[in-house]
């Protein structure tokens, strides 16, 4: 299959919410919630693709000339690109009735692990999506992330008992999820941590955890007080509040404080090799994608994110090729003009 070829086959099944758009910008489907869109006026998904786009890359072709290398290492494991499938919920709700939690995090999983990167696990109130995660992870060798929302902590627990089973080699939490009304009406409550009760997460995980929807510095150095080994630099593709700034604004800032203390995820309106290189550049260890990883398994299965893998892929080595850079550590600050 090609890339246009995927994007078609999607639109037949992705449901009338998303386009399945040939670049997945936030503007056709905006406020539209249930599905892709962002919270309340619906700029704020379209804020961050398009403060990726307002970042020029300096072209320099004057080096020895190489084959460049787009692997990394990250928590002891060898992948292929620095970027990661990001942790979608309640597929079937927002995006259509061909996969559910479990089938969609199952096939994202599978070929993520075959392509040399890494998938996220979503969460929800269904217990049986924590099962499912934990066997398609253990199925792929520990090749997976599970990420756990701001439960209260006895269910926190609970759900990390059953994905520890998978021996994920990492685990994560979208502190970002905290104002979604179905943890808000918990009892007892849930939503926000204090760095008290994140350490106890962090702890209660035993291996390294990535915290995720981190904006402001801060919150970046809250969550390294609180232990975590990896922070996402996230707004939630803005649904969870509206008016929040594009992750590439406040990137800087945040890389700056933590001064590689932790590592740096970043993720938000990224489509391209081109924005992974812009945000490497930024000073991110990798990114997340999400939504487009949606648009490709609908329109393929574990064939469609493969082709989507590999579009990527060709884009930043093209991207690192045009610039000199050889290898992802060469990526540096100088090769942007923001």
């Amino acid at each position: 299959m090609t890339y246009a070829e995927v994007l078609e086959e999607a639109k037949k099944y992705i449901g009338s919410k998303c386009k399945a758009c040939p670049v997945c910008n936030g503007l056709a489907c905006k406020n539209t919630i249930p599905g892709p869109g962002a919270k309340g006026s619906g700029t704020v998904a379209i804020r961050n693709f398009n403060a990726w786009q307002n970042i020029c890359i300096n072209m320099d072709t004057i080096y020895e000339h190489g084959t460049p290398d787009t692997s990394i290492e990250f928590f002891g494991k060898h992948f292929a690109l620095p970027v990661f499938a990001g942790p979608v919920g309640s597929v079937n709700f927002h995006y259509g009735d061909k996969y559910d939690d479990l089938t969609y995090n199952h096939t994202l999983l599978t070929a993520c692990a075959a392509n040399g990167i890494v998938g996220f696990t979503g969460d929800g109130v269904n217990i049986k999506v924590m099962e499912g995660a934990a066997k398609s992870i253990s199925a792929n060798n520990g090749i997976g992330i599970p990420t756990i929302k701001p439960w209260n902590l006895e269910t926190i627990k609970e759900k990390m008992e059953l994905v520890r089973s998978g021996n994920p080699f990492a685990m994560a939490m979208d502190i970002d999820g905290a104002g979604l009304p179905f943890l808000k009406n918990m009892n007892p409550p849930a939503g926000s941590k204090s760095v008290a009760e994140l350490k106890q997460i962090v702890e209660m995980a035993g291996r390294p955890f990535i915290i995720k929807g981190v904006m402001t510095v801060k919150g970046a150095l809250k969550a390294l007080e609180a232990g975590a080994s990896a922070i996402v630099v996230s707004n939630h593709g803005g649904r969870v509040l509206d008016g929040c700034p594009a992750t590439a604004e406040v990137l800087p800032e945040i890389v700056e404080a933590v001064k590689g203390r932790l590592k740096i995820i970043v993720d938000g309106g990224i489509r391209s090799g081109t924005d992974i290189f812009k945000a490497l550049a930024l000073g991110a260890d990798a990114v997340i994608i999400a939504r487009p990883f949606v648009t490709a398994v609908f329109g393929g299965g574990e064939e469609g994110v493969k082709v989507y893998v590999e579009k990527l892929k060709a884009e930043l080595e093209d991207t690192m090729a045009m610039t000199g850079a050889m290898k992802i550590s060469d990526i540096s600050r100088d090769m942007i003009r923001l």
